[in-house]
């Protein structure tokens, strides 16, 4: 099979498309023939070595975790899922080799749903992620529910807009940063108050709004955004990023718990985002998409930042 392959870490230079073996399932595991798989920062951070310090790697490396296809292969253990399935899933292993920037991938059954049966491969291939982390973020971290006020940093980018839907879903109240030229689209997902993070201060505007801070502030930006809004959150808050590698002493000072996800794979959380898809309360971000060809420059394209919803590669 063909699949893109890196033997070190670096630019865009180091990315081959090479003819690989095809994986070989274990007992516990699906082959899905690969439809389209999305590209993501993570994709280019493996890539040139800034995350060697949560994931081990082995080289030669097949990049990419998100992946929608059809199942060609199920194991002897498998009892859920069947040859011919279309599927989706969220394929991170503890070592960083096998991806699924390739024509087929190999994972375990467990952590692979059905993928929603209104959506197109490549608009199934864009949500494992960014759902997941998005889900794991405010419902498993921060535990949102219904009357919060959570603000969303960067809702127009790919987990910030599945962020927006599920907080609204959960009857939060959800403030979000964006540029003027995403007001329209993350106000359509649910944004019910937007803070244009080019002219105004959001701490400022978010004080305005609650004096007495929000329940939830989930970080999808880093750095001095995610010091900076620790000011902002409650006593007995949280304060949640997917940037920035922090405990939980951070904020115990004010009484805010604080913290980092780095998503896990979860079959069981993807089946139920499945069902928020088919039922209308969650849509698929915004698309754009590369040929499998292309992806060296699709992922320079993600790097540059400031993408509307999701990169895409498909392999038909």
């Amino acid at each position: 099979m063909k699949a893109w392959v890196i033997h070190e870490f670096g630019g865009p230079e180091v990315m081959k498309l090479e003819e690989v073996g095809k994986p070989e399932i274990k007992s516990s595991e699906v082959l899905i023939k690969t439809e389209c798989t999305a590209v993501n920062p993570v994709d280019w951070k493996m890539r040139e070595g800034m995350i060697t310090m949560l994931l081990p790697h082995e080289f030669p490396a097949i990049i990419g975790w998100d992946v929608a296809g059809i199942i060609e292969q199920v194991g002897d253990d498998v009892k859920r899922l069947r040859v011919g399935d279309f599927v989706y899933a969220f394929c991170r292993r503890s070592v960083v080799k096998d991806g699924t920037y390739a024509e087929y991938v190999a994972f375990d059954a467990e952590h692979v749903a059905h993928m929603p049966s209104n959506l197109t491969m490549a608009q199934a291939s864009s949500l494992p992620l960014v759902a997941l982390t998005a889900w794991q973020a405010l419902f498993d971290f921060a535990n949102v529910k219904e009357g919060d006020n959570v603000l969303i940093h960067a809702g127009a980018g790919g987990v910030g807009s599945i962020a927006i839907q599920l907080a609204k879903h959960a009857k939060a109240r959800v403030i979000t940063t964006a540029s003027p030229r995403n007001f329209d689209y993350v106000k359509k997902l649910g944004a019910d108050d937007i803070i244009d993070y080019n002219s105004q201060d959001f701490i400022e505007v978010t004080k305005q709004l609650f004096p007495e801070g929000v329940d939830t502030v989930f970080d999808c930006v880093g750095g001095k955004t995610f010091h900076s809004s620790l000011d902002i959150v409650k006593k007995g808050g949280s304060l949640v990023s997917i940037c920035n590698a922090v405990d939980e002493s951070y904020g115990a000072e004010k009484g805010v718990k604080t913290g980092f996800v780095f998503v896990a794979p979860n079959g069981e959380q993807l089946s139920s985002i499945a069902r928020l898809v088919e039922n209308g309360v969650v849509v698929a971000p915004n698309l754009e998409e590369f040929p499998f060809h292309e992806a060296p420059i699709a992922l320079e394209k993600n790097r540059e930042g400031h993408t509307k919803g999701k990169i895409v590669l498909s392999l038909t």
